[in-house]
């Protein structure tokens, strides 16, 4: 893996590993059917692989032991999307109230535009009209996209266990193939990156598992204290949606502000609610994160936001998802490969000097320390 990079002009180093890349988003592109679920069944495996090997430790055959794994994993899915579909059912009961509460408002919208804007009834109706049918064509014409939309979630959910499971039976295997594509002096640095990806992937994971416990435990008790209605399944979903870096956190506030004011209209509620989830999202970012993610993934807000919005416009939500996993799999990679560490330096999170000096500073008392120096 070590390269002759003395004798390589700059720009034939910059433009290989660019041509690279761009090479593997378009393959990602058009092959993400078949690649994401793929994705998402290798960190799944990675995930679940210190249960598999527990499950071995005590005498189980590897595929019984995997069997119970994948049983466990889904007992846990399933739970807790009983939970959600629990909470949602209440929602649901109570929607014809909701509807009546939208209603009042809308009307109340069209009133205060007639008074101050001078727009009739008649009028608002026609602008309403032309809007609704401009969403039908929109709809209309993206209807093959909104089949694949539903139907992708569902092919991706049944190929998961599938993929998992065979993941974790040829793990050796395939382990084995990655080494022997390199030559045998480079075994043991192809062995530590190997290592270094399934710890940094494996601790991300479960950091995020915990992280995103703590942040639906937050949010549920700050709407609770609030008496907001539905806060725990408010919270639980703002919780989800957080695991999208950046974006996922503004959705949730849009979405809880939307149907908290569905519910009661109160604008000293709807501040509280805002209020909330910006101290829970301070929280989670200053504290959580260091602590629970950022200790294996040090990847800088930056290069986190571009790359969720590249994830997102190559394979939407799933992409989302996959982008930080993606990312520090290749500051792992870029930090290991001679040639290569200025673009794990780009991607990882040390700071300048410049970040770590005082935001603000005293210059008159600087200038009397100087002049008794």
């Amino acid at each position: 893996m070590a390269a002759s990079t003395g004798n390589t002009p700059l720009y034939h180093r910059v433009s290989h590993v660019l041509i690279i890349l761009v090479i593997l988003t378009y393959g990602i592109y058009i092959g993400q059917e078949i690649l994401i679920p793929l994705a998402l069944g290798g960190l799944l495996a990675i995930l679940l692989r210190p249960v598999e090997a527990w499950f071995m430790r005590i005498g189980l055959h590897k595929v019984i032991a995997i069997c119970l794994t994948l049983l466990v994993a889904i007992v846990v899915l399933a739970g807790l999307a009983t939970f959600i579909s629990m909470q949602v059912s209440t929602f649901s009961e109570d929607w014809p109230q909701l509807q009546q509460n939208l209603t009042d408002f809308y009307q109340d919208v069209r009133r205060w535009v007639r008074s101050e804007y001078h727009v009739s009834y008649r009028q608002q109706a026609q602008y309403l009209k032309q809007a609704q049918q401009k969403t039908l064509e929109s709809l209309q014409g993206s209807g093959a996209g909104a089949i694949a939309a539903i139907s992708g979630p569902l092919g991706t959910l049944a190929l998961l266990p599938i993929y998992v499971f065979l993941l974790l039976y040829y793990r050796t295997m395939l382990l084995k193939f990655i080494v022997s594509l390199f030559p045998e002096k480079e075994a043991p640095r192809v062995w530590d990156i190997l290592s270094q990806v399934k710890t940094v992937i494996q601790s991300y994971v479960i950091g995020l598992l915990l992280e995103t416990t703590c942040v639906a435990l937050l949010n549920s008790l700050g709407l609770l204290a609030l008496g907001v209605k539905y806060a725990v399944m408010l919270g639980v979903i703002a919780a989800i949606l957080n695991l999208i870096p950046y974006i996922g956190g503004l959705i949730a506030i849009g979405l809880t502000v939307i149907i908290a004011f569905m519910n009661t209209p109160d604008p000293t509620i709807l501040m509280g609610v805002v209020a909330v989830f910006l101290v829970v999202q301070f929280i989670d970012n200053n504290f959580f994160v260091p602590m629970i993610v950022g200790s294996k993934v040090k990847v800088n807000a930056l290069v986190s936001i571009v790359g969720v919005l590249i994830g997102g416009a190559i394979a939407g939500v799933s992409g989302m998802f996959l982008s930080i996993p993606a990312i520090a799999l290749l500051k792992v990679i870029f930090d290991r490969v001679d040639g290569l560490e200025p673009w794990g330096m780009l991607i990882g999170d040390d700071k300048p000097d410049d970040a770590k000096r005082p935001l603000f500073r005293l210059p008159f008392g600087e200038r009397e320390g100087k002049k008794k120096g």
